[in-house]
C-alpha cells in the first residue's frame, strides 16, 4: 500500500509529528507538501496533486493534516474517483464507517481539533480498516461513480 500525505501550514506542525510516527513504525509514505513552513502557503497546491496520485493508484491512501481539514476535503473531492473525509475526533467509529461503508480513500484532519495522540490512533485505525465489500455499499458507491461520470 502506498501512503501519500499533504497539508498546510496550519497543519504542518502535526504533520511532522505523524512523519516522525511513520519514520519510526517504518511506514513508508511520500509527502506532497509543504516541506517548509509558510504562513502564506495555499492547501490546494499541495492537496489537490496529492490526491490525482491517489486517484492514479488503487493500492494507495491519502492523509491530510490541515488547520481545519474542511477546504482540503472540499478540494481532494473535486478530483475524479477520490472519496475524501473529514475526521474531527470524539467517536471512532467514523473512522471505521468512513472505509468500511463508503471506502474512503483520502482521510483529512484539523490540526485545530485532533491532537497528536488521536490523530495517530484514527491513522492506525483507517489504515487497518478495509472496505466491506457488502452488496449495499458497493451498490451506493457505484451511483455515485456513474454520477461523476456524467457530464454535469
Amino acid at each position: 500500500m502506498k501512503i501519500y500525505i499533504a497539508g498546510d501550514h496550519a497543519g504542518f506542525k502535526l504533520k511532522g509529528k505523524i512523519k516522525k510516527y511513520f519514520d519510526k513504525k517504518n511506514i513508508s509514505y511520500k509527502d506532497f507538501g509543504p516541506h517548509r513552513y509558510n504562513s502564506k502557503d495555499d492547501y490546494p497546491d499541495f492537496v489537490i496533486p496529492m490526491a490525482k496520485a491517489v486517484a492514479k493508484s488503487r493500492d494507495s491512501l491519502g492523509i491530510v493534516i490541515a488547520g481545519s481539514g474542511i477546504g482540503e476535503t472540499i478540494a481532494a473531492n473535486k478530483v475524479k474517483s477520490i472519496k475524501a473525509v473529514l475526521y474531527h475526533g470524539k467517536s471512532p467509529d467514523l473512522i471505521t464507517t468512513s472505509k468500511l461503508h463508503d471506502n474512503a480513500n483520502i482521510l483529512c484532519m484539523g490540526s485545530r481539533f485532533v491532537k497528536k495522540r488521536d490523530a495517530i490512533k484514527s491513522i492506525e485505525l483507517w489504515l487497518k480498516t478495509s472496505f466491506s465489500n457488502a452488496a449495499r455499499h458497493k451498490r451506493r458507491l457505484r451511483k455515485i461513480d456513474l454520477f461523476e461520470k456524467k457530464k454535469q
